[in-house]
């Protein structure tokens, strides 16, 4: 019997991690059980995997040995007893690793994780803890299916649409250390299409030619847009990923600690003092408060009790109420404002230094970025009207149809605020409202996305035309003499389109450029999701530079077989697509060729 079986679907997320696998002979993908240490060190078995690891100080309890998962009685947890235990000694708790993975800013392979001044506690590298999360979900794999080795099923991991290529290798990395030989990725907001996809058969009978689908996908920790336009090949109707909003670290985990501030002011504005410790624990009772509190049969308001750390006396414990009417006023509100199209996140100058941490959103108003994301990425054949005698409508792109994705809108306030939002854009504009696309997993869809695209793939069926989500360029120094005081000039080459897709290259064989090598040379990258019309060999310059994103620069020493050090070689350049979508850029000489990828390697 053969041990490839599967199509594998995970998804590696902020805050919680799920397997899902679908047999190549079978229609159905199913959830793996995922065993796991609880708060009280017991064995639990859920569908998903927080995405927390704790390393237990050696005098904390230990859990009971498991003769089943035999792994789990040895630091450090992961899941239900690390997000349980972290909550009371955050100095020694790892989370939103995935986001720390797409940190330009760091050097992702350095044991930064967690931030502490505990001097005892083990550090993970941002690509050490995603490799654990997946080596935890291939030890449950493996107790479970023991003839089938998680290492030779197709896997598809998905990640962020707008992680840039060397968050992308690095994930690729985590996954190849596990020894993943079957690997694609796959966007998370294709993964969601996916699944809406694989539930409804007869999804050419419920889209039409020329339909946008706008993908809201909001998880703990990040909010991604995506658009997917429905167009026509030889006659059928197909599904084409047209635009990728920004990377966003704004979610549930935001709201969370939005709520526990609010709470905080609460209680100190009836005198009663609160210091960081439990802050951290006011949201995570915010956290479950909000969750019974937003669901249509909820209370009108829960009790928060929050003990002072160590204290074994009753009249230390905090105490207040959190009401339904709260949590609206700061989530629905704060979080989906009711704004004009034309209100967009607002910016702030930053500071010139600051405490480590992540790049967050600096607005919260989640409609705001809604808003910009569908102006940024209009063109002049989006102002078209619905109705030919109204006036003309303002420049954004219209969806005619909504899939939202992730556990924030597992709440009917966030749905209903969202589609009210967006719909009054539509109709101040005179173009019909968009529909909600309904019957939709939000814990799960990304992960049995991923699996039911393994068995597209396989079967060479599949429905989504995406390509990269960016458009990439490296940064070219222009041949001009050097003037006193002003840096040299230099020009962007577009050297990957967007759009462009796996396993395909391309070559300016007719331009020349000088390579230098055998000395250490800075190469700049650049990438934009909003240009989307630029071509291979396009050089931008002067206000074009302004609309790209720049990227983390690397630095290399390129030998040459025959050239001294210092010389400048003639050379051509090809891009190059891999299977699973990495970027990489070469220089061909007459003798030689130097491949310059967004080498992760070389972080610094």
């Amino acid at each position: 019997m053969t041990d490839i079986k599967f199509s594998v679907g995970i998804d590696l997320g902020t805050t919680h991690s799920v397997l899902s696998y679908q047999a190549f002979n079978e229609n159905q993908s199913e959830l793996l059980p995922i065993a796991q240490l609880d708060g009280q060190l017991n064995i639990a078995s859920i569908s998903q995997l927080p995405s927390f690891i704790y390393f237990p100080h050696e005098d904390e309890a230990k859990p009971s040995p498991s003769d089943e998962y035999p792994w789990l009685g040895h630091p450090p947890y992961i899941g239900l007893a690390a997000k349980a235990l972290g909550q009371k000694t955050p100095d020694r708790l790892i989370t939103s690793a995935k986001s720390w993975l797409s940190h330009q800013a760091i050097d992702r392979h350095a044991a930064i994780l967690p931030l502490t001044d505990f001097e005892d506690v083990t550090r993970l590298s941002p690509v050490e803890a995603s490799r654990a999360y997946l080596n935890y979900l291939k030890n449950i794999w493996q107790a479970k299916f023991p003839q089938y080795p998680l290492e030779n099923q197709h896997i598809t991991l998905t990640l962020p649409a707008s992680f840039d290529p060397v968050a992308r290798e690095l994930t690729v990395e985590a996954a190849n250390s596990c020894g993943f030989n079957h690997l694609s990725l796959l966007e998370e907001p294709q993964a969601a299409v996916y699944h809406w996809l694989s539930e409804h058969e007869n999804f050419r009978d419920e889209m039409k030619l020329g339909d946008t689908i706008l993908v809201a996908d909001i998880g703990g920790g990040t909010t991604d847009f995506s658009l997917v336009k429905v167009t026509d090949t030889d006659g059928d109707l197909t599904l084409e990923r047209i635009a990728v909003g920004d990377h966003l670290l704004l979610g549930g985990d935001n709201m969370d600690l939005a709520l526990a501030y609010r709470v905080k002011a609460q209680c100190e504005a009836e005198g009663k003092k609160v210091d960081t410790w439990q802050v951290n624990a006011m949201t995570t009772a915010c956290s479950a408060a909000k969750e019974q509190l937003l669901s249509a049969d909820g209370p009108d308001e829960i009790p928060i009790s929050i003990p002072a750390r160590g204290s074994k006396l009753f009249g230390k414990t905090l105490r207040t109420n959190l009401s339904r009417q709260t949590v609206i006023d700061t989530l629905v509100n704060g979080f989906f404002p009711d704004i004009s199209i034309d209100d967009h996140p607002r910016k702030q100058q930053r500071m010139g230094l600051g405490a480590q941490g992540l790049p967050y959103a600096q607005d919260p108003a989640i409609t705001k970025h809604l808003a910009a994301f569908l102006s940024e990425n209009a063109t002049d054949s989006e102002n078209t009207s619905f109705d030919p005698l109204a006036a003309p409508t303002a420049n954004f792109i219209k969806p005619t149809a909504v899939l939202l994705n992730g556990g924030v809108f597992k709440s009917s306030h966030f749905t209903e605020r969202l589609m009210q939002v967006l719909n009054s854009w539509l109709e101040t504009n005179s173009s019909p409202i968009a529909r909600l696309l309904e019957g939709h997993d939000l814990d799960h869809a990304v992960s049995k996305g991923a699996s039911f695209f393994g068995v597209l793939k396989q079967n060479g069926q599949l429905r989504i035309k995406a390509g990269l989500s960016h458009s990439y360029y490296v940064g070219v120094e222009s041949a001009v003499p050097a003037i006193p005081g002003m840096p040299a000039p230099f020009e962007a080459l577009c050297i990957a389109p967007f759009g462009m897709e796996e396993e395909s290259s391309t070559e300016l064989s007719e331009q020349q450029f000088h390579l230098r090598v055998g000395e250490p040379v800075t190469f700049q990258f650049f990438s934009s999701a909003t240009r989307q019309e630029d071509q291979f060999g396009n050089a931008l310059v002067d206000d074009a530079l302004d609309h790209l994103q720049e990227l983390a620069p690397i630095t290399l020493n390129l030998a040459s077989d025959t050239a001294a050090a210092g010389t400048n070689l003639s050379v051509r350049l090809q891009s190059k697509i891999s299977s699973i979508g990495l970027l990489e850029l070469v220089a061909v000489s007459d003798d030689q060729t130097f491949p310059i990828q967004l080498d992760i390697r070389q972080e610094s």
